[in-house]
């Protein structure tokens, strides 16, 4: 069973930076997913992910926006989010919360066992501790 925490203002605002970034930077076929990363100190770093021609190239938002976060020297993570952005084609208006993808819940997970993702679950925006997204997690016996 999922521990789930509702949302707060903060959080919103962390959805809606990861929505700015992707409505300002979005390019079909190059880059469709925002994400932002709230570090413990309250700065907020947001990032779009990239696209590749062969997909195992392809970089998430959620690594760009801790990269960034990480070379501005703010490393310890607090909360993070991502968000898709409709393609022409699509008949949706807006941005909507998306699921880190496996390798990204590792990555996650790696630089952070306590930071929350921001998700859609049953219907509602909520949070939960990245580590209840990755049972088993894959790593050193020494960690």
């Amino acid at each position: 069973m999922l521990r789930i925490k509702p949302l707060d203002e903060k959080d919103f605002e962390l959805i809606r930076e990861a929505e700015k970034v992707i409505e300002k930077n979005y390019r079909y076929g190059r880059h469709h997913i925002g994400a932002a990363v709230r570090t413990t100190s309250g700065n907020v770093y947001a990032a779009v992910h990239l696209e590749a021609n062969v997909g195992r190239i392809a970089v998430c938002g959620e690594a760009m926006a801790m990269g960034k976060s990480i070379s501005e020297g703010d490393h310890e993570f607090e909360t993070i989010v991502a968000v898709a952005h409709p393609h022409p084609h699509e008949n949706i208006e807006k941005c909507w919360v998306v699921s880190p993808c496996g390798m990204c819940r590792e990555l996650i997970s790696d630089y952070g066992k306590d930071t929350d993702v921001i998700i859609s679950y049953n219907g509602e925006l909520v949070k939960c501790n990245v580590m209840q997204l990755l049972p088993e997690k894959y790593g050193s016996e020494l960690e």
